[in-house]
């Protein structure tokens, strides 16, 4: 008899920008989602559909949803700290973002260096209340100013 899977706790949520990145870490990690995901199986554990369910969904109303899911937020954004839209929508949501920036993050590859050479520090943001968003390249995390 085989034992039905367990439900997986979605913790990190891969934007639209980047979903190369989000497809090869959907095969290997249960807690990853991205738009449109349609949900799957990964290690016993099953990942509901995400409820972001298009990448057309626009950054204001796709960022308080998730937000409201307490997922870590992975995009690609070279300027973050002049997208003063997204920097609102994630102060007034209250949402935790990680934008993968510079030439480090152009193309699957690459993002997958920058986010597995940074993947602790990412991971232990976790533990971090929003709203916040960290800048990362493959050498560095540092903090966006919110205001």
């Amino acid at each position: 008899m085989t034992r039905p899977a367990k439900p997986a706790a979605v913790r990190f949520y891969v934007d639209a920008d980047v979903l190369g990145l989000a497809k090869i870490l959907v095969q290997v990690r249960a807690d990853v989602t991205y738009p449109g995901d349609p949900g799957g199986l990964v290690h016993k554990r099953r990942r509901p559909p995400c409820p972001v369910a298009s990448a057309d969904v626009l950054d204001p109303v796709w960022i308080p949803q998730v937000a409201a899911h307490n997922w870590l937020i992975i995009t690609r954004d070279a300027n973050i700290a002049g997208n003063r839209a997204e920097i609102a929508a994630v102060r007034d949501s209250g949402a935790r973002m990680v934008a993968l920036a510079g030439k480090d993050a152009i193309g699957t590859w690459s993002q997958l260096e920058v986010f597995m050479s940074q993947w602790r520090a990412i991971e232990a943001l976790l533990d971090r209340t929003g709203p916040f968003i960290y800048s990362v390249s493959r050498t560095s995390l540092r903090a966006v100013d919110l205001r």
